[in-house]
């Protein structure tokens, strides 16, 4: 849990996804991203219970595809995020669901995810302790849950200053577009 915990804490895609989803949507839609991200990593979670992820791992060209797919996803989010204007107070927020698949898209794509979760997990399963799939799954939906709940606390934080973040909007917008076009490069080149 503690090396979950700092994974989590560390901004990525999936927090800053969820804090701007906080910032144009309010609390409940970062929350929604947060939930999103959760079953993203839980989709990489069960790759890494059957044992595809490990296959993903000895075929680069697979690999590659996931993580061309994926930088290609953060370079489309950074241009969203550059040529919108700052979130208007009176419209209407995007829906929460709307938000939830995003957020499952955003985090299934990032294949750093997948990689860390297929070299997490085993190190933590024991094979005398009785079948490894069900400790897997056990491990990954407890690094689900804390994904989610340290996701969602920044998500709803940003929700909660959605009023101060409004007034430095599209900074805000400009900046995250710059964040998400590096970690797609970052992507690209690791």
């Amino acid at each position: 849990m503690a090396a979950a915990l700092v994974l989590n804490l560390t901004p990525g895609a999936d927090v800053l996804f969820a804090i701007a989803c906080g910032a144009r949507g309010g609390w409940r839609a970062g929350i929604a991203a947060a939930g999103g991200v959760a079953l993203g990593i839980l989709g990489h979670v069960t790759l890494a219970v059957v044992g595809l992820a490990a296959i993903l791992a000895a075929n680069p060209g697979a690999l590659d595809v996931i993580r061309w797919a994926g930088a290609a996803y953060l370079l489309w989010l950074a241009f969203h995020a550059w040529r919108t204007p700052p979130a208007d107070p009176q419209r209407a927020p995007e829906g929460t669901a709307r938000v939830f698949w995003r957020g499952v898209l955003t985090n299934a794509l990032n294949s750093k995810v997948g990689l860390f979760v297929a070299a997490l997990l085993p190190q933590f399963a024991d094979a005398s302790a009785g079948p490894v799939a069900p400790q897997l799954a056990a491990l990954g939906v407890a690094l689900a849950a804390s994904g989610f709940v340290v996701t969602a606390i920044y998500g709803a934080a940003a929700g909660a200053a959605a009023g101060a973040l409004h007034r430095h909007g599209q900074l805000l917008n400009r900046v995250s577009a710059l964040v998400f076009a590096g970690l797609a490069l970052r992507l690209v080149w690791d």
